[in-house]
Order: C-alpha cells, then structure tokens, then sequence
C-alpha cells in the first residue's frame, strides 16, 4: 500500500467516524449539545489533498527524526481543530477523561480556566481557593511562559499538559499582567484540586449572600439548598447577592438551574448555529424561590460563559441588577463529539442568544451599574475640620452613651468595604432596592 492510498483511507475512517459521532452528541460540560443528522459528503479539493500529502511525505522523509503516520495524522487533527477558534481541540482518551472529570468539581492541576490568545495563554478565571488564586494569578493575565517553556508555539492541550502534574510538584509561571510594566513570575504547587461549586452566608440580618465558584453537575441542588438554609436563618430574606465574579462557567443545564431558581416563566437561553436544529430554547418554571425579592448579580471580566448565561438571562427578564465589570464574552456552543478510540473532539457548533436575542460571544453582558476595581484605605481625620464639639461654650449632650473601647472590633461593613469594595456597594444597593420594595408594598395595601 503506497503513502496516497493510505492518506485517502485515513481521511475516510475519519469522515466516516465524525458522521456517526453527530449523531450521538453528548453536552460538553460548559455548553449545550445539538443533535444533527450525517452530512452529506462533499467533494473534496484535489489540489489541496495533494498538497497535503506532498507536505507528509516531505515530513516523513526529512524531518530529523523518524515520526509515524498515527502520530502525524494525530498532529493534522490537532492542527485543524485549533485553527478554528480557541474552544474546538480534538481531545485524546486522556484529555477527554479530565474534561468529564471537571464536572464532578474534583481534580489534579492548579485551578485555571484558560484559553489560546495570539498564541499565549491568557487566564479567563483562577477558580476560588486552589492554588492558582492563592498564589494570585488573576483574569486577563497572559501566561507567556511555563518554567523555562515558551508558550507562544505551544497548542493550548500541550500548554495544559504541562500545567498539569503530581501534587505537591511545582511550577513556575511567567505571567504578562496588564498595568505591570515587567513580567510576573509565581511558582505555584499543584495539588487536588476540589471546587465547592456553590457558598452562601448571611451579609447582615435578611440580606443572603450566595457564591458560586464554577458550574458544575449540582450546582442547581446545591444553591438551592444553601438559599432555603438561609431563608431559615434570617427569618427570611429582604434580598440576595449572586456573585459570578471569576466564574469561568461550567455544565449548561447548571447555569439552566441557577437562573430557573429566581424566575417565574420565560426563556432563560437559546442556542442557533448552521444546523437546522441547532435552535434550542431553554425555559424557567415556577417557583422564584426569593418570591421576587431583588436580586442583585455581581459580575466581572471573569465572568464567562455559564454565568454570562444567568446574567444574561435575569438581566433581560428585568430580574436582576447586574452590578460590576463587563464580562468576558465567551457566547459559543462547545458540543462534545465521541469517536471510536475513546477520543473526542469538542466543536464549536452554536452560539448562546439571551431572552431578547442578545448574542454573547465576543460582547459579554454589560452591567447595568458599573463598579471598577477600587481599594477602600482608611483615612485619617483632616487636622482642620470643624465640629460643633471643636466650638467655644458649645452645649454638651449628656445622653450621648460613651462612645465603644478602643479595642473593639470595626462594624462589619466597614470591614466588608476594605475587603470587598464590589461587595460592600452591591450590598448597599440591594437595600436600597429591599426599602424600595417594602415602601411599594406597603402603599399598595
């Protein structure tokens, strides 16, 4: 069997590999899956088939070292699907076993969502306590180098590899940070990493807080029974914040979940590609588990995919606030195709539409009330303010109770405004929004 005949049979078993693999889709965790008939073959572009075949062989014949078909074959797919746009891969048993193993929230590396920029790496989230976060990569950071490995020629599986490793072995990042005049270098230990997908506590006394790190298989169950625990805990509850901030996003039908949970009826997503039935809308039900409570959602330029979805989603059904920064623009179906050697590949087949037909890739969703990155300092009184205590014969207030020791514990906000500026104003608006509610309820009594 000459080297033409074998290139045509290797294209063969692919072309026919994919056409069955369409028709038995299963949803990549991060987007939705379409389920399409076979396609009809096309005819195929001789020149360019031959053009393939002459840059095999010359490969085959002149490169330094002996390299076999499988592997060249392997590379050309790789070459393909990387070239299409930075979520398509073709995924091997190894890549296509850690890909399920994300939704579980259980898994070995450093805890980043990353995708393939200008041939860099740039991190779309570092995942909340893993330690990437504790060594402080932040989103929008461009990796550009892995140990003494440039990134830029690497494939984004390649670069992901390296990243991967044993707990407990280390890493050294060389990161190009916007703002920052020279590169970063943090070096980082692996280790196993365990993402508590859904967080929730009482900010004060009727006013929930509910965090979610990553979308995964439960994080719908699990956000509901953090928020019906809070309800018990606070009597109820005048309003929440839903944090999405460096949310990398996750398994579709959680993000379905998620905003079902605070809506009543209506259209929660849809997706639309080249398929005819590649349309498919996504719709809540009842119960709005707050009873319409407000509903603030903090988001930032970390804020991809899944939970660009729920943003997205309560921002057009006019149920949310959506306060932050504006989110990263992920807005593209990623459907999971199996073929027959326990590999996979993983196309981008659709894009995500909100309720009024906003589509999300490359725009993100626009808060409705912008917060950018700011620190709270505390600040000394001016030397030269007045008060009518300063005043000469000013009348003294003996009800006055003696003000707290000096040892005592700062409020609580005050302590939330230093730690979490984004947090501390969301909390501010929402209740200003709880009065807004209570004043409108009352006068309609």
């Amino acid at each position: 069997m000459n080297r033409h005949t074998l290139l045509l049979l290797a294209i063969g078993t692919l072309g026919i590999t994919t056409a069955f693999a369409q028709t038995a889709m299963e949803p990549a965790p991060d987007d939705a899956a379409t389920v399409t008939a076979p396609i009809e073959p096309e005819s195929l572009p001789l020149d360019e088939l031959r053009l393939f075949t002459e840059v095999l062989h010359r490969i085959k014949r002149d490169y330094v070292e002996p390299i076999d078909d499988r592997t060249l074959l392997e590379h050309a797919i790789r070459g393909m699907l990387a070239g299409l746009d930075p979520h398509s891969s073709y995924l091997n048993a190894d890549d296509y076993a850690g890909l399920q193993e994300g939704t579980t929230g259980e898994f070995g590396g450093l805890g980043i969502e990353v995708s393939m920029e200008d041939g860099y790496i740039r991190v779309i989230a570092p995942i909340d306590d893993t330690p990437a976060a504790r060594a402080g990569v932040q989103a929008g950071d461009l990796i550009i180098r892995l140990d003494e490995t440039p990134v830029k020629g690497l494939s984004l599986n390649d670069a992901i590899e390296r990243m991967r490793g044993a707990p407990g072995s280390e890493i050294e990042l060389t990161i190009s940070r916007e703002g920052v005049d020279t590169p970063l270098t943090l070096r980082i230990v692996r280790d196993i990493v365990r993402v508590a997908s859904v967080r929730g506590r009482l900010l004060e006394p009727g006013y929930g807080y509910l965090r979610i790190a990553t979308f995964q298989a439960r994080t719908g169950s699990d956000l509901r029974d953090h928020l019906l625990r809070l309800q018990g805990e606070g009597g109820g509850l005048y309003g929440v914040i839903l944090d999405l901030r460096n949310n990398p996003g996750g398994v579709l039908g959680a993000a379905v979940e998620v905003a079902d949970a605070f809506l009543e009826r209506g259209e929660i997503v849809h997706t639309g590609g080249r398929a005819a039935d590649s349309s498919v809308p996504f719709n809540a039900k009842p119960p709005d588990l707050l009873k319409g409570a407000p509903l603030i959602v903090l988001v930032n330029e970390g804020s991809a995919s899944a939970s660009e979805i729920v943003a997205g989603a309560l921002q057009d059904r006019k149920r949310a606030v959506i306060v932050g920064r504006k989110t990263f623009g992920k807005g593209s179906v990623q459907t999971i195709l199996p073929i027959s050697n326990e590999s996979a590949l993983k196309l981008t087949t659709a894009l995500y539409f909100t309720p009024a037909g906003r589509s999300i890739q490359a725009e993100g969703i626009k808060p409705d009330i912008v917060i950018d990155k700011l620190r709270v300092a505390a600040q000394e009184a001016s030397p030269t303010e007045v008060k009518e205590a300063d005043l000469a014969r000013h009348l003294d207030n003996t009800t006055v109770p003696s003000p707290p020791a000096a040892t005592a514990e700062p409020p609580a906000n005050t302590v939330l405004a230093k730690d979490d500026f984004e947090l501390f104003e969301a909390l501010n608006l929402l209740k200003a929004m709880a009065l807004m509610q209570h004043r409108a309820n009352a006068e309609a009594e």
